[in-house]
């Protein structure tokens, strides 16, 4: 069997973190497999889809790598890949149903059928469609016809049950009686999410629908659609939800979701999917940091859980920082470069060679990108300061006597460099009489106004002679008050 499996979102919004996850099962089981990755825009809501979302919507994907091989700007032998360019498609199913007799037109109104909801609620009943327009006689239609009222298309519901075999979920059963007659066709001739689904799925050969467990329900009532129109339906993969630290579903209110947002922090896109690949999947080996490629290689539908998946971002982090690690040099300085500039700092005249060194000294105290600025600040001069800690520490006076030292040992060097630091730092220790902690310390927080840090070596190579003098200088004179330069 040729594979064909599709990402179909909404273009009404950025793409959050559920259904980046929905999308990246879906491209790992279409490599993994060699079969076909849709993308498909499921873009009916006039009201709030948007040319901007779908163009944020695309952007997400790219970056993620998540590279679709049919779909918007890669035309393929199913399309159009946009449901607003498949309305007559719809249209045509949607009539044939109702010559059959396999669906009616209802002429109830919004208003109408919000009442009929709010007394179903009062009582207690879950809300479901009474059936008025299903028992209409030609004459009552005609008199809606008359006057002009528009008709939506509801499809009729006359099995007992939904079922069908959920390759996560396992054997599901729906009671059809609980579901009502739903609609296919709006009154304004636009598909439901339902109906346009099932046609579009049917029509691009979709062997396996992988999604969120939202969709459930939705299932039982397509299952019924592609049985009347006598389409074999996709097996289903139901992933399951997602839940905040506090294990009620993730939300806004536990903070930004949205793909946008990780990607202007500063992760890296396969940092980012290798802990979305952890909700709700797991290799058998428990092996947690994964490239693209593994996962291709090591995800499979059977591995994936029934139970929630908790976002927690402190594994993110964590997960992020270990892709972070195996980079170096010039990728290094592409990634942070947008970064850097967008903190403000003015890096037109500094050294390429400098700044790739300096990252080098940093790069492994952070976890994200965005972080990387603040991590570097102390080099540049404006961005100098001594902290609560280090300014406590640079007034006692076994500090002053490292730093007045540090200033005569410098006297007797040009420049520091790596061939004479360790010269320089056992010259100091003999003359103060210091080493280990009580000598590092205080040139740490001398230095970098920091008692945490890159290593002393790295900090006195990267500042220079000249810089450290200037620093020196300027805690002596203010006799340790924090003092920026």
């Amino acid at each position: 069997m040729n594979v064909r499996v599709r990402f179909a979102p909404s273009p009404t919004g950025l793409l959050h973190l559920g259904n980046a996850r929905t999308a990246l099962f879906n491209f790992l089981f279409a490599r993994q497999t060699g079969g076909t990755f849709i993308l498909r825009l499921e873009d009916t809501d006039r009201e709030r889809s948007t040319p901007e979302a779908e163009k944020a919507v695309l952007e997400d994907l790219r970056w993620l790598g998540l590279e679709w091989d049919e779909g918007p700007e890669r035309p393929g032998d199913f399309g159009p890949y946009r449901q607003s360019e498949r309305l007559e498609t719809y249209r045509r199913y949607a009539m044939d149903l109702l010559e059959k007799g396999h669906a009616y037109r209802c002429y109830c109104t919004d208003e109408e059928l919000e009442e009929k909801r709010q007394r179903s609620l009062a009582k207690g009943i879950p809300p479901m469609y009474d059936g008025r327009c299903r028992y209409l006689k030609p004459e009552e239609e005609q008199s809606f016809i008359r006057s002009g009222r528009p008709a939506s298309v509801r499809f009729r519901v006359n099995a007992r049950s939904a079922e069908f075999q959920d390759l996560v979920k396992g054997a599901m059963s729906f009671d059809g009686r609980k579901m009502g007659d739903f609609v296919i066709l709006r009154s304004d001739q636009v598909a439901s999410y339902n109906f346009a689904v099932v046609i579009d799925d049917a029509r691009m050969e979709v062997t396996h629908v992988i999604r969120g467990e939202d969709h459930l329900a939705n299932t039982a009532r397509q299952i019924l659609l592609y049985q009347t129109l006598g389409f074999a339906p996709p097996q289903f993969a139901h992933l399951s939800m997602i839940l905040g630290p506090d294990r009620t579903p993730l939300s806004k209110r536990h903070g930004a979701t949205a793909v946008a947002h990780f990607r202007e922090a500063g992760y890296l896109p396969e940092g980012f999917l290798n802990y979305l690949a952890l909700l709700g999947w797991s290799s058998e080996d428990g092996q947690e940091i994964f490239s693209l490629g593994e996962l291709i290689k090591k995800f499979s539908l059977q591995r994936l859980s029934r139970s929630p998946a908790v976002f927690d971002p402190e594994k993110l982090n964590w997960m992020n920082r270990a892709h972070l690690k195996g980079i170096h040099g010039e990728r290094a300085l592409n990634l942070a470069l947008p970064f850097l500039r967008r903190s403000g700092e003015k890096l037109e005249a500094v050294p390429k060679s400098w700044l790739v060194a300096a990252l080098e000294a940093v790069w492994g105290e952070v976890d994200t990108l965005s972080q990387l600025a603040e991590r570097l600040r102390f080099l540049f001069d404006e961005g100098w300061t001594l902290e609560p800690d280090a300014e406590t520490l640079v007034v006692k006076e076994e500090t002053q006597r490292v730093i007045r030292g540090l200033r005569e040992e410098l006297r007797s060097v040009e420049e520091v460099g790596p061939e004479n630091y360790r010269a320089l730092l056992a010259g100091l220790a003999k003359r103060v009489g210091l080493t280990g902690r009580n000598l590092y310390m205080p040139l740490r927080a001398a230095l970098t106004g920091r008692t945490q840090g890159p290593e002393l070596e790295k900090v006195f190579l990267l500042l220079g002679k000249e810089k450290i003098l200037k620093r020196l200088d300027s805690i002596l004179q203010s006799n340790g008050k924090e003092r920026s330069l």
